[in-house]
């Protein structure tokens, strides 16, 4: 086993507290972790990342094609974990069976010609079909929502997991974390600190004006303009189109989801072995504003989410976004909840 490849990415997200509180006791702990839409573009790094977690003792690798041969090269690394590639929708119980942690970046890129109505209608399809699998074959997994948009996934699995009657709040949890690696990053370069020792946290939603970093809490603390804190805010919510530009339309952000997805499932895997201390943000159910879901800090622990966390202090100019972004965001859970419903 090689957990030094594993301690080597992780510190790099600033997270070598808890790797030193969590690799003991932890890696002994069997858990399995499923990943569907393994094949994919997210899906085959995030897989590689996952086998390089210790905490996973087995990993399912889902997809409707491609899933053998991913699952193969995969389970070639030399660490602990257990491999199996299954594909389509007669082997997705398989996979899902027995399943801690299931994580869904399962989806298809926008392509040339098709509208933003077309792609949500494909991919929220997706999600729901696989919500209703996992609420038959692994009900108590703790799921961890990557498919977009999540603004409206996280409510379409929540409404499905209460009509089959297996709805836990504390169990389903949109993943932000990649909106806060690009914070971090983005701000460690503008503040001229190590990128390892910054904390962003970042509220709201996890598209466009949605996402609100909370630069007025980062630390460590700088001593950055208005404009600059404005600039980093914008760069933050249009991280996505900055990759796609980049790669001239022929695809998206991939391998920093990937990187993000692991580092968020490996927080939950820490809280589920009973780590103390595991906070990150996360688009879950929420009292903090009148929204039925948004993201915030939330502990993570052997329940799932333990507790969320409120706003804190904020400034006035995160405050002007907050309300700024409170109508697209309640638009896009109704668009969810709405699509939930059909049939």
């Amino acid at each position: 086993m090689r957990p030094s490849i594993w301690k080597s990415v992780q510190s790099s997200a600033n997270r070598h507290q808890l790797l030193r509180r969590g690799f003991g006791s932890g890696a002994s702990c069997e858990r399995k972790v499923a990943v569907l839409g393994a094949a994919g573009g997210i899906g085959q790094p995030l897989a590689l990342l996952m086998k390089l977690n210790p905490l996973v003792s087995r990993l399912a690798l889902y997809d409707i094609a491609g899933t053998p041969g991913v699952a193969a090269d995969v389970s070639h690394v030399n660490t602990r974990s257990e491999v199996a590639g299954y594909v389509g929708e007669e082997q997705l119980g398989q996979a899902l069976e027995g399943s801690d942690v299931v994580i869904i970046p399962a989806g298809v890129p926008r392509k040339p010609g098709m509208t933003r109505d077309d792609l949500f209608n494909i991919n929220a399809g997706i999600v729901k079909s696989l919500c209703t699998a996992i609420a038959k074959y692994c009900p108590n997994a703790l799921v961890n929502m990557i498919s977009n948009p999540v603004n409206s996934t996280v409510p379409i699995a929540a409404e499905v997991f209460k009509k089959a009657g297996t709805y836990n709040e504390r169990k389903l949890v949109g993943v932000t974390t990649l909106v806060v690696v690009r914070a971090k990053t983005f701000y460690a370069g503008k503040a001229k600190v190590p990128v390892a020792e910054v904390n962003v946290p970042i509220v709201g939603g996890h598209a466009g004006i949605t996402i609100l970093p909370l630069f007025s809490q980062a630390t460590p603390k700088a001593n950055l303009s208005g404009d600059e804190i404005e600039a980093l805010t914008k760069r933050t919510q249009d991280g996505e189109t900055e990759v796609v530009e980049a790669k001239a339309g022929k695809g998206s952000a991939t391998l920093s989801m990937a990187y993000a997805g692991a580092i968020f499932a490996d927080a939950c895997l820490k809280g589920l072995n009973g780590v103390p201390d595991v906070i990150e943000c996360s688009f879950v159910q929420s009292n903090v504003t009148e929204l039925p879901f948004f993201a915030s800090k939330v502990r993570l622990g052997k329940n799932g989410v333990e507790e969320v966390l409120g706003l804190g202090p904020i400034s006035e100019y995160e405050k002007q976004g907050l309300e700024s972004l409170m109508p697209e965001l309640k638009a896009s859970i109704e668009k969810g909840v709405k699509f939930a419903h059909q049939s």
